[in-house]
């Protein structure tokens, strides 16, 4: 297939749930497609005529995915970007109008201008690193039964319970070794993983979750990143009646391994500590208290991942 001439050819792309809007700088052409494996296979069939520089997403953390990995096992060369950046350089160059043909117009236009680094991300191991820590959460529990046993069971029995925990022990050792592989293999998510593990409370484990689970965190506010986790406070109303405000939906996932985080971070982190026995102090439910703290978490990791800022800088 014979190639486009044409040099620095910078293309941005909107994602959407449902379409795809590209633009192909300096061609000024553009493209609509779906966000399926026919559209995106439309799309790049036009990008592969193309010498190009750099393909530039923003990133939405679920959207955009199908797409990277397609262009990853094609080997075209992209840049998947933060939209704060993208919207601070639309800010610095004047732009208001708002349309996804536009939004990819720009995008290429940040891509030619800006030239962000092409991304090593291997959009594969995310779904290999959220397999590795579930598969180690349910290690963990067949750990906690077989140890509850050992007190409770005959000593004819114990040392099988034991050969048991034995094998357990080692199945989880070599999970911890998975995880620590994937995110050793991309810069990325090494970044990542380093900021996030600076909060007090956070582990390799935590770290590995959040960025399975949670990929994007660092692209939103404070109010949606909460809600994304189930721990944003709802208003539960109707006609007359008001109730108490709850926390509810949301991934269960990154609740989970917040959770068991911040039992962890209330012993080592003054910050979680003040907060939950503040809260306690003035009534709240330990319960309350805890997903209050949690809350507390997952919004500064938030900001350290969106600024990337490690906290030992945020809390100087």
């Amino acid at each position: 297939m014979k190639k486009s001439v044409v040099q620095n050819i910078n293309v941005g792309v909107d994602v959407g749930k449902d379409c795809l809007d590209i633009h192909i700088r300096p061609l000024e052409e553009y493209l609509k497609v779906s966000n399926d494996k026919k559209g995106i296979g439309e799309a790049l069939k036009r990008l592969r005529q193309l010498t190009v520089e750099r393909i530039v997403i923003e990133a939405t953390g679920r959207y955009e995915m199908a797409f990277v990995s397609a262009c990853a096992k094609a080997a075209l060369p992209f840049s998947v970007v933060n939209p704060v950046h993208v919207k601070r350089f639309a800010g610095a160059i004047g732009r208001k109008a708002k349309t996804d043909k536009l939004d990819a117009a720009l995008i290429a236009h940040f891509s030619e201008v800006i030239q962000p680094a092409l991304s090593t991300l291997k959009p594969e191991n995310i779904q290999k690193m959220a397999d590795a820590v579930a598969r180690r959460n349910q290690l963990l529990e067949m750990q906690t039964r077989e140890k509850n046993r050992l007190q409770i069971m005959p000593k004819t029995v114990q040392s099988s319970i034991k050969a048991m925990l034995t094998v357990l022990k080692k199945q989880i050792q070599k999970m911890d070794d998975e995880l620590a592989d994937l995110i050793q293999s991309c810069p990325e998510y090494q970044a990542k993983s380093e900021l996030v593990q600076s909060m007090p409370g956070i582990g390799k484990v935590s770290a590995a979750a959040l960025i399975s689970y949670l990929p994007e965190l660092g692209l939103m506010n404070s109010k949606q990143v909460a809600a994304l986790v189930g721990v944003a406070p709802m208003n539960k109303e109707s006609g007359r009646y008001k109730g108490k405000q709850v926390t509810q939906g949301g991934r269960h996932q990154v609740r989970t391994v917040l959770f068991m985080a911040m039992m962890s971070a209330m012993q080592c982190n003054a910050k979680f500590k003040a907060t939950y026995e503040r809260l306690v102090a003035a009534g709240k439910p330990k319960k309350v208290a805890i997903i209050a703290c949690v809350r507390k978490m997952v919004v500064i990791l938030n900001s350290m991942v969106r600024g990337g800022v490690m906290w030992e800088e945020k809390a100087a």
